[in-house]
């Protein structure tokens, strides 16, 4: 099973990456030579009208070839002679892709798990809060006179002042202050006062969850990224596919939900390590449509494309440097 949620994982990684290049090239009139699921030896083909439709042996990821992407070509609806709206529209496509994919499988897994509200399903006998005459149906809006936006700020400002707190309610329309409700810490170390938050599984709240959980997510990747760069993370712990496929391990072994959430997680990555301007990377790519935009001639399309393949041999080197890593981390 975890060799299928792996070819799960790369294929909502990469295939939806290409399909944005894809829609987007279409879009604007650029000639696609070939768009392909899977890659290795072609299983199946089909020609449309300018496109060949392949599906291929090894069922992870997929690639778009447009015309003139890396190469001089003459064709008016070649990628190389499009203007730089439409190049860099394209470019940006696939990891616009991975961002929706982020979105759709964290909503839907918020849609299926639920998602906890500030209203009160149920509030325990004895307990502080029922101490205080705070009661299920009740929503919180507000605790020591701090808005609450969401069920993590209730428990956030409850630990903030564990010796008493005050609690803003929300009843049949009127607001009532309970003061003085003291938190009781639980065998985990909380701080709580006996409240149970009420879940939905509405579409819309879902959404709003999947949208603020990408929003978060890439948060801590560009801190991730920024902490890599100054090197308060080492080198070492870049993971490459054998890597994934431990991490694909791990998640799934406590459940479908935390394998949506590296889905989600390594999507965002992918879009944004993709975007980085650098050679090879649609990011550098994009850069170089500034750059020959100031330059004119200067670079031919030629020279542009050997600097890709530079900046793809030197992404091969680091994908076996991160593979090295992984190897190492099974034996230590």
């Amino acid at each position: 099973m975890t060799a299928v949620y792996a070819i799960v994982l790369f294929v909502l990684l990469i295939f939806p990456h290409e399909l944005g290049h894809f829609i987007v090239a279409k879009a604007v009139g650029v000639k696609v030579n070939e768009f392909a699921f899977g890659m290795g030896p072609a299983l199946l083909q089909k020609q449309g009208e300018e496109t060949l439709y392949s599906i291929r042996l090894i069922p992870i990821g997929g690639y778009c070839a447009m015309e003139g992407e890396n190469e001089e070509s003459d064709n008016p609806r070649s990628f190389n002679n499009k203007p730089g709206w439409a190049k860099i529209s394209v470019l940006a496509a696939g990891a616009a892709m991975n961002m929706v994919i982020a979105v759709m499988v964290l909503s839907i897994a918020l849609g299926v798990i639920g998602i906890t509200t500030t209203t009160l399903e149920a509030v325990e006998e004895n307990s502080p809060a029922y101490t205080a005459g705070i009661e299920a149906g009740d929503e919180i809006i507000a605790i020591n006179e701090k808005a609450v936006s969401s069920w993590s700020d209730v428990s956030a400002y409850i630990s903030e002042t564990p010796e008493s707190v005050d609690v803003t309610v929300l009843r049949d329309g009127k607001e009532l202050e309970m003061t003085g409700v003291v938190p009781e810490q639980s065998k985990d170390g909380r701080y709580v006062i006996g409240i149970t938050s009420k879940v939905t599984h509405g579409p819309l709240a879902a959404i709003g969850g999947g949208l603020r959980s990408t929003w978060n997510m890439t948060m801590m990747m560009f801190q991730s990224l920024k902490m890599l760069i100054t090197g308060d993370v080492p080198a070492s712990d870049i993971a490459g596919p054998v890597g994934i496929v431990t991490m694909v391990s791990d998640t799934t072994s406590h459940g479908w939900e935390y394998f949506a959430s590296l889905v989600a997680l390594m999507s965002i990555n992918l879009a944004i390590i993709n975007l980085l301007p650098l050679p090879a990377l649609d990011g550098g790519r994009i850069l170089f449509v500034f750059i020959r935009k100031i330059t004119g001639k200067m670079i031919s399309d030629d020279l542009e494309g050997k600097i890709h393949m530079i900046g793809m041999l030197l992404l091969f080197a680091l994908m076996i440097f991160a593979t090295w890593n992984d190897i190492m981390r099974l034996f230590t």
